[in-house]
Parts: C-alpha cells; sequence; structure tokens
C-alpha cells in the first residue's frame, strides 16, 4: 500500500533531471490474491499506474500460496481467518512469464519459496527465475537455500536481515539479533555497529540485502559497509549462529498446501 507514494518520489525525481529510468532498478511483487494467470497481468499493471511507469525491472511473486481473490489484501472468514485458494504457483508463473513477454517487466523471480518450490517451477518453465527473496539472517542462515539457487544462477536477496523489530507479532522474550552479545562484541572490534556487521555478513555471502529503517541517519548508516571486511574467523562464528529461528513465520497459514516453509 506504498506504491502511490514510492510513485510520487520517483516521478519528482525523474521530471526534475536528479535521475534517469535507467539509473534506478525497480522490484515490486504480485500479490496473494492475483495468483491466477490474468490477475497477474492485471497487478502488475495497477503497481506500474502506481509508480507511473512503462517497466518493471524485475517482478517477483510475493508468496507460494494464494488469497481469495478480490480487492481485499487479506480476506477473512467470519472466525478471521484468511480465505485462501489452491491456485497453482504454476499457474501464477505463466502470468509471470506473460508480464515478460508483454513488455512489462524486464525479469522475475520469487520470494518465499523452498528448493523443491523452486525446482517445480524451473522443470515447468520456459522464463527461468532470476531472484529468490527470503528471510535471512544469522539466526536463519539460509546457507542451503543459497548454495542450490547460486548454483542454478538465481541470485539470493535477504529481508529481516537485522530480525525485522517491528513486526506486529512479536513477543517480548523473542531472540533479538541487534542485542546479541558476540555480535555486539564482533561490531566493536571492527569499529562498527551491530546492523552494518550483520549486513556486510550478507554482502560477503554474495547475498544481496535489504535493510528496513525510516530513519534518515540509519539509512546512511546502512550503506556505509564497504570500509571494512570481516575476518574469516568473524564470518565462521556468525554463520554457527543459526538456529533455523523465523521471526517472519507466517504460522497462521500453515495449513495451506503450498506453505512453503515445511522444509528449506
Amino acid at each position: 500500500m506504498n506504491e502511490g507514494e514510492v510513485g510520487a518520489g520517483l516521478q519528482e525525481k525523474l521530471t526534475d533531471g536528479t535521475i534517469t529510468r535507467k539509473d534506478v532498478f525497480i522490484v515490486d511483487k504480485c500479490w496473494n490474491t492475483y495468483h491466477k494467470r490474468e490477475r497477474v497481468i492485471e497487478c502488475c499493471k495497477l503497481s506500474l499506474k502506481n509508480l507511473g511507469l512503462e517497466y518493471l525491472d524485475l517482478y517477483l511473486i510475493h508468496w507460494p500460496f494464494g488469497y481469495k481473490e478480490g480487492d481485499v489484501l487479506f480476506p477473512k472468514d467470519e472466525e478471521n481467518k484468511l480465505i485462501i485458494t489452491d491456485i497453482d504457483y504454476l499457474e501464477t508463473w505463466e502470468g509471470m512469464e506473460d508480464c515478460v513477454k508483454l513488455g512489462l517487466v524486464r525479469s522475475i523471480g520469487f520470494c518465499n519459496f523452498n528448493i523443491e518450490q523452486i525446482q517445480r517451477v524451473m522443470k515447468n518453465c520456459s522464463i527461468k527465475p532470476v531472484m529468490l527473496q527470503v528471510e535471512c539472517h544469522p539466526y536463519l542462515n539460509q546457507k542451503e537455500l543459497i548454495d542450490f539457487c547460486h548454483q542454478h544462477n538465481i541470485q539470493v536477496t535477504a529481508y529481516s536481515p537485522l530480525g525485522s523489530n517491528d513486526r506486529p507479532w512479536a513477543k517480548p522474550d523473542d531472540p533479538s539479533l541487534l542485542e546479541n552479545p558476540k555480535l555486539q562484541e564482533i561490531a566493536k572490534k571492527n569499529g562498527k555497529t551491530t546492523a552494518q556487521v550483520l549486513l556486510r555478513f550478507q554482502i560477503q555471502r554474495g547475498v544481496i540485502v535489504i535493510p528496513k529503517s525510516v530513519t534518515k541517519e540509519r539509512i546512511v548508516e546502512n550503506i556505509q559497509l564497504f570500509d571494512f571486511k570481516l575476518s574469516k574467523e568473524d564470518m565462521e562464528e556468525i554463520e554457527n549462529f543459526n538456529r533455523g529461528y523465523r521471526f517472519c513465520h507466517l504460522n497462521w497459514v500453515k495449513h495451506h498446501p503450498h506453505f512453503p516453509f515445511k522444509d528449506q
């Protein structure tokens, strides 16, 4: 629900000459209520209209499972449970390929797919996926999934690299990455913040990383990552933090047949 604001900012800077379209790489996602093949194109065109653009550089399926088709982002029944559909994500992928063929997007990929689901898409696609976006941080380092993707020339983007501290379902006793004493120690040794260490960790693994912040100072801090390098020992220690812990678990839809987190 922020495409309009993003589009307004883009158009302002495109119009005044601060940037050209080629200076920016725009990524958007197909939402769960648009999983039918023809609805994928509809969703993409709606995003382009909101952004004021003619094409997207990268378009992703947000989740491998779908919700009831319609204009409500989170359709729920009388018991306040999400209304799901059994639309196969292979049909959704066909819609993604249609978007490429129509010139609406340059490349396509997905978010929150596991290895088995990626393999199934690759066996049935005519246009290869180029990107997987998943939750990734030291408590969920996704090594097997990342290795698989890189072997098949699929790039990986890490979301929630700092632990998604603003998630609405967070509990007081949930583990905190930014308050981890060992990470704080590594950060102090390198003269950096814990957040910068977490982001640099991903870069050195060959993973694209997209931290979220609404604070100007932290946004600036989050891109000051290229004047230091974590040692081999630091990297190995951080790798060993892995505990398979998801901050964005989405357990309320784990009954869906395409729920991805039953596997790597």
